[in-house]
This record gives C-alpha cells, sequence and structure tokens, in this order.
C-alpha cells in the first residue's frame, strides 16, 4: 500500500476509473451479443435497431477512452457487413 499522499491519491483514482471502464465495456459487449442474437435469429428490425444502439455504444466508448479508435472502427465495420447480409 502506498504511504504517500498522493499516491494514495493515485490508486483510489485508478480504482474509480477502473470500475467506470469495465461498465462502459460490460454495456459494449451486452449490445454486441444483442445484435448476434437478433442476426442469427434473422430478425432485421431488431437487428438494424441494436446495430444503431452499439455502434452509438463503441462511439461512446472511443470518446471516453476505453475503447481505441481502430478497434471500434474495426467491430463497427463488422456489425455493418453481418447487417448486410441479411
Amino acid at each position: 500500500m502506498a504511504n504517500i499522499k498522493s499516491a494514495k491519491k493515485r490508486a483510489k483514482i485508478a480504482e474509480i476509473r477502473t470500475l467506470r471502464n469495465k461498465s462502459i465495456k460490460t454495456s459494449i459487449k451486452t449490445s454486441l451479443k444483442k445484435f448476434e442474437s437478433a442476426v442469427a435469429a434473422n430478425e432485421k428490425e431488431l437487428a438494424l435497431e441494436s446495430f444503431k444502439f452499439a455502434v452509438k455504444k463503441l462511439d461512446s466508448g472511443v470518446a471516453k477512452g476505453v475503447v481505441h479508435q481502430n478497434s471500434a472502427a474495426r467491430k463497427k465495420s463488422s456489425l455493418a457487413r453481418k447487417l448486410n447480409a441479411m
């Protein structure tokens, strides 16, 4: 455990940010799974809606620095290909 006051503060901030990042990543993964299940069920309407939501979540993750921009772009491209293949 840190003894210096600033190090204690940094440890606390790191823990808070870890929890926030974990929450954001979990919501992104959930939205991606929802899209995948809609595609698997061949429900075009639900797939389109969940695609838009997943893209929104990915963009939000990029803006908050949780997901790298290229990683999000790759995932969005993959989702778009799956949607267009329906």
